[in-house]
């Protein structure tokens, strides 16, 4: 009714302190600048420093891979050095990691490329963006949930999750525009630019959220002792090896269907332009879908969206078009949007007072995981079934058989292996 949204819309705007505002538009050029870098990476590897398809997939996936690997102890450390500290350094590395990687084929660093392996110098360089993205997943979705009222929390992640994908939507769109007028190296000098000013923006209007009843994380010992709680916990730790699964699935819209949009469906395709599907459907439907499922408990909604994302692929194989490439992206984006918002939200009630950076920055481990495995299992899927069987859509079977196997994994686990009391937060629905 026009009175429950009006007092919604009350909770919203009070619900927030500013920090939470500074943290998630920071993060909307932070994963602008990621994407555009990451639409770009595949075919920048493969046809500029010549790579050939299975390494580029390899490299592509090691970006990724690291990226969401080392927020596990970005989380804990940004826990110590405090949101602000973390997010400032973040912002400053990011720009610094991103202009070398735009730099790689520029004749200043002739010298460098002539003394080390070019295998080696690249993956040296796509480490780096690594070191920044580790502090500023766990620094925002740690701010998120201390700048945010209880009641507005799960708000709050779809908030943040929008904004992540404007970002995601921006940064592929933003690499077409440059990469269609200018060389591909530009997009990466374009990221570079786009953390900078983020690293103004922090230092001058962010403020540390702090919460009264939030117990402070005093010392590195006690952080290494969080650490060593989540790494211990047996359950929580399976749930993410079996959650790498989706991840594996999913990164291939960035790892391998560029390539493959290329290589054997239409050369001319502007593969940037097309990965803007999945965020522009994203941004459009997230918070319509997460009030339309929010009676569906938090772990259900992770299943049957993993599940999506896995079939969705089927329509690329009966679809071999450009037509049938968006296709396949709005049903990936479909199930990502069922699925995302309450899997945060499910770690962050799941995560002990003072211990939302270092369980946040757990959450983020199948998606580097998934990212690694996914990059060498794509490259060898591409390479395999597109140069040497010349069957190319049958690696979209595996790919779909990876994702359905997933979702069993999880319901068995839900089933059989987390039989826990009705109170629990697993089957409470996002308030």
């Amino acid at each position: 009714s026009i009175l429950s949204f009006a007092q919604r819309w009350r909770d919203i705007r009070v619900g927030f302190e500013r920090p939470f505002w500074v943290a998630n538009i920071s993060e909307l050029f932070e994963r602008l600048s990621y994407y555009a870098a990451f639409a770009s990476l595949a075919r920048y590897l493969h046809e500029v420093l010549k790579f050939p398809t299975e390494q580029a997939g390899t490299l592509t996936g090691f970006f990724g891979g690291l990226v969401w690997f080392l927020p596990v102890f970005g989380g804990t450390l940004a826990d110590r050095m405090g949101f602000r500290r973390a997010l400032s350094l973040a912002y400053l590395i990011l720009s610094c990691a991103y202009f070398l990687l735009g730099s790689l084929g520029a004749p200043w660093l002739a010298p460098v490329r002539d003394s080390v392996p070019l295998v080696v110098l690249v993956a040296f360089v796509l480490a780096l963006p690594a070191l920044g993205v580790a502090l500023v997943k766990p620094s925002v979705v740690g701010t998120t949930a201390r700048a945010s009222k209880e009641n507005v929390r799960s708000i709050g992640y779809s908030i943040y999750y929008t904004l992540v994908n404007v970002g995601g939507a921006a940064g592929p769109y933003v690499a077409s525009y440059v990469h269609q007028r200018m060389r591909v190296e530009n997009v990466f000098r374009v990221a570079a630019l786009s953390v900078f000013l983020m690293f103004f923006g922090v230092l001058l209007f962010f403020r540390e959220p702090r919460r009264t009843e939030e117990v402070e994380t005093t010392s590195l010992s006690q952080a290494a002792r969080n650490f060593w709680t989540v790494i211990t916990n047996p359950r929580f730790m399976l749930f993410l090896l079996i959650f790498t699964g989706y991840w594996i699935v999913y990164w291939q819209e960035f790892i391998t269907l560029p390539l493959y949009v290329h290589d054997y469906i239409n050369p001319r395709t502007d593969t940037e332009l097309l990965l803007v599907t999945g965020p522009l459907v994203v941004i459009a439907l997230t918070l319509a879908i997460n009030i339309l499922t929010q009676k569906i408990p938090a772990f259900s909604a992770i299943i049957i969206g993993t599940l999506m994302i896995a079939l969705a692929w089927i329509i690329l194989i009966f679809r071999p078009t450009v037509t049938g490439v968006i296709l396949t992206l709005i049903a990936v984006a479909l199930g990502e949007i069922i699925q995302s918002p309450r899997y945060y939200e499910y770690i962050s009630r799941l995560a002990p007072s003072g211990q939302q950076g270092t369980y946040m920055g757990f959450a983020f481990l199948p998606l580097g995981i998934g990212s690694f495995i996914g990059g060498k299992f794509g490259g060898f899927l591409i390479h395999y079934f597109g140069e040497v069987k010349h069957q190319p859509a049958m690696m979209w079977w595996v790919i779909t058989g990876v994702g359905v196997l997933t979702a069993i994994l999880l319901w068995i686990y839900d089933k059989f292996v987390l039989p826990q009391p009705a109170g629990d937060p697993k089957h409470a629905a996002a308030g």
